[in-house]
């Protein structure tokens, strides 16, 4: 038996949905109702009841529940108590990690935002991948992040900056390339370069792109989808930022309906240091303003 595990049976037992749970540890319902099962078996008892329309805690798992609650708090008790006594990182540096485009136009003004808080603050950048863009921010491997926002995370804290178009990468050569505008039924039949990552809703925001098809060209960075899509000849999807970010003369970008991209800021839910809480700040007053546009010079951006 393992803490994963039991702070899996304890989202659960909040949720009563396994999709639900899953999607708050970003793995797979199928993992996770794995992991869920085994701990029965360790167990040797019934926890929930599972139907095709309901999850339910047994009589076992109503007794389980506030054990294993207790059992997890201590731990992360004994887990701060241990950073308290450990080296304290250096207030004046903010380790941001950087998905594809970030904050594309609004970099300057939200780190002009910033600076106007905490003038003497470094920044060290960190490129992540869709696949490790949550893991190093829950891990403390860096402060925020600013990420491909596809669902929630457990024990994350989100602030969305951007909310831009989906759009297809199409290769230079296809007849689709001129198009105006593509509908997922325009392209349901091509073969795509699929986003790798463990949270599900990479997938569903992905559309066509979600699923492998027999040659699937498989990529970790948006910044590498337009060379894939030129190299292969098979199509991709992006936020509308990268038609300017990550130009590329064998391919086309081209409007398609779907769910928008969304950038947002993450940080750890419970991350009160000044730097990161100044980032949260600057990103959130951004995301309020014109990109490129100065912030007015006579009101104060952050509301305080």
């Amino acid at each position: 038996m393992d803490i994963p595990s039991l702070r899996y049976a304890l989202t659960l037992a909040e949720e009563l949905h396994f999709g639900r749970a899953a999607r708050r540890h970003f793995i797979t319902e199928q993992a996770f109702g794995r992991r869920i099962r085994k701990l029965e078996r360790q167990l040797e008892l019934q926890l929930f009841d599972r139907t095709s329309r309901r999850v339910t805690l047994t009589a076992a798992g109503e007794r389980f529940v506030p054990l294993a609650r207790q059992a997890v708090d201590r731990i992360d008790q004994l887990a701060a108590a241990a950073h308290e006594d450990g080296p304290t990182p250096d207030p004046t540096v903010l380790r941001v990690g950087v998905l594809g485009f970030g904050l594309a136009e609004r970099w300057p003004l939200v780190l002009d935002l910033l600076r106007q808080q905490l003038p003497d603050v470094a920044l060290a950048y960190v490129e992540v991948d869709w696949d490790s863009q949550y893991d190093l921010v829950r891990s403390g491997d860096l402060d925020v992040a600013v990420v491909h926002d596809i669902g929630p995370v457990d024990g994350l804290t989100f602030d969305r900056v951007l909310d831009t178009g989906r759009f297809v990468v199409v290769p230079a050569g296809s007849p689709l390339a001129d198009a105006e505008h593509l509908s997922e039924a325009d392209v349901c039949d091509q073969q795509w370069i699929r986003p790798v990552g463990r949270h599900p809703g990479l997938a569903d925001w992905a559309g066509p792109a979600g699923s492998v098809g027999a040659t699937s060209t498989l990529v970790r960075t948006p910044s590498s989808v337009p060379a894939a899509v030129a190299a292969t000849g098979q199509f991709g999807i992006h936020g509308e930022p990268a038609r300017r970010f990550f130009p590329h003369p064998g391919v086309r970008y081209v409007p398609m309906d779907g769910n928008p991209a969304i950038v947002s800021v993450a940080s750890r839910a419970d991350d009160r240091s000044p730097a990161v809480r100044a980032f949260r700040r600057a990103a959130r007053a951004g995301a309020d303003e014109r990109v490129g546009g100065p912030v007015a010079a006579d009101r104060n951006p952050f509301g305080t």
